[in-house]
């Protein structure tokens, strides 16, 4: 596909009248100055690259609008989100992630990190042939999106707590289960989805016995994406503190689960200590700032983290908004908040943290991805400067005065979808009965 663009913003800085070459998979074949007549696929006047989006859980879409009354912490919130995970069976979770996916898609998100647990029955009993995990490539299929699938390993329900409820469908009952399960789901994609790449996840330190956090990454091949999620809420700190004398952070390390693949998510409540050994393992921190004041969780430690050498990055998690350029706004909100300074994050930064970054924490390590280069993927998301919300921003700035309204379509592996079409898909696919609901 060829695509002239009058304005491509990057990170550092913006090409005028570029003409962008892309393959099948997004690789870009060609880069060069689109004159007068040059021919083009699709001629836009302000491009720039596409979102990832690096923390998802897609089935949490079905509680958007449903849980704001009642009030409570995030507690209370998961009691209500085990009770839609509960009702959710492959059709279900199919439905409500193709709704999610096309919404994410029409923003300018072009990949996200599924981050999944919804592994087998209500009851714990296996569903055949990956059913739940295939749902879940179908519905990208559909809306058009690359997917990393991160497999969640979640074996207990606190560092004493048993597995109970909703809770059972999570589990393989073991590490060796788990394994067997992520190596037989990584051949099954690799047959039936070649494009998905397979990570994992361990669900945080208290899903997992402390002593087993290395065993559980070690039976796992030592390229793909590993995330966790971490510290998002303070109880999690003081009952690990409690149990090892660590806090999760500190868990992780003595592990060896913190590197260069590791992204970390929240990384809410993380102490001086940690802040330095997060960034000297160089891991990249999933910040997700719609979730974390929905919730009621906190102000991240974004420029600290920043400064001490992690590389920051954004995600929807439980999807009560989908709209990078909200997410990446509220990372330099927060910071701004926490430090009371302007710009604390540059426009450049934010660019970054929502595109290079992003997909660096989602690909395989070492697998390349930059913004347009030769050799390399990228895909783009289109933009109306124009709007009401966007005409007269330096194009630089576009990253904190944009919406999701403004993003007329995004170009994934070498194809066009507009953003209208997408958003009619959402609802369409959206679930309408009283079981998606959880009622």
């Amino acid at each position: 596909m060829r695509v002239a663009v009058g304005s491509l913003v990057l990170s550092e800085d913006v090409r005028h009248d570029v003409l962008v070459e892309m393959d099948d998979a997004g690789v870009v074949t060609a880069i060069e100055a689109a004159g007068a007549g040059v021919a083009a696929d699709l001629a836009v006047d302000v491009a720039a690259p596409a979102f990832a989006n690096t923390h998802s859980h897609a089935f949490h879409r079905l509680l958007r609008g449903r849980t704001n009354g009642a009030g409570g912490d995030f507690w209370r919130w998961r009691d209500v989100m085990y009770g839609v995970a509960g009702t959710l069976d492959p059709d279900g979770l199919r439905a409500a992630a193709t709704a999610v996916y096309a919404e994410m898609v029409a923003a300018g998100y072009s990949a996200v990190g599924e981050f999944h647990y919804l592994h087998h029955r209500p009851d714990g009993t296996p569903y055949p042939d990956h059913a739940m995990e295939l749902a879940l490539a179908e519905a990208a299929d559909a809306a058009g999106i690359r997917l990393t699938l991160l497999d969640t390993v979640y074996l207990r329900g606190g560092f004493d707590a048993e597995l109970e409820g909703a809770q059972r469908r999570f589990s393989d009952g073991s590490l060796e289960r788990w394994h067997e399960r992520w190596h037989a789901l990584d051949d099954a994609l690799r047959a039936s989805h070649p494009d998905v790449t397979l990570g994992a996840a361990l669900h945080s330190v208290r899903a997992v016995a402390p002593d087993h956090l290395a065993y559980a990454v070690a039976g796992l091949p030592h390229d793909v994406p590993l995330h966790v999620h971490l510290s998002e809420q303070t109880r999690e700190n003081q009952d690990c503190l409690a149990a090892t004398g660590l806090t999760p952070t500190g868990l992780l390390d003595r592990a060896g689960a913190l590197d260069a693949r590791t992204t970390v998510v929240h990384a809410t409540h993380v102490t001086d200590v940690d802040v330095a050994t997060l960034g000297a393992a160089r891991v990249s921190v999933s910040m997700c700032p719609s979730t974390e004041a929905d919730l009621g969780d906190g102000l991240g430690r974004a420029e600290a983290l920043r400064d001490a050498g992690a590389r920051l990055t954004v995600g929807s998690d439980q999807n009560v908004v989908i709209d990078p350029f909200d997410e990446l706004r509220r990372l330099e909100g927060g910071a701004r908040l926490a430090s009371h300074r302007r710009g604390v994050l540059s426009p450049a930064e934010l660019w970054r943290a929502g595109t290079v970054d992003g997909h660096g924490a989602l690909a395989p390590r070492g697998a390349p991805w930059q913004e347009p280069r030769l050799g390399h993927p990228c895909d783009l998301v289109i933009l109306d400067a124009r709007s009401p919300r966007t005409v007269g921003s330096d194009p630089r700035e576009l990253v904190l005065t944009a919406s999701p309204a403004d993003v007329l379509g995004t170009v994934v592996r070498g194809r066009h979808r507009a953003s209208s079409t997408l958003r009619d898909l959402a609802v369409a696919a959206y679930p309408r009965t009283e079981r998606a609901h959880g009622r």
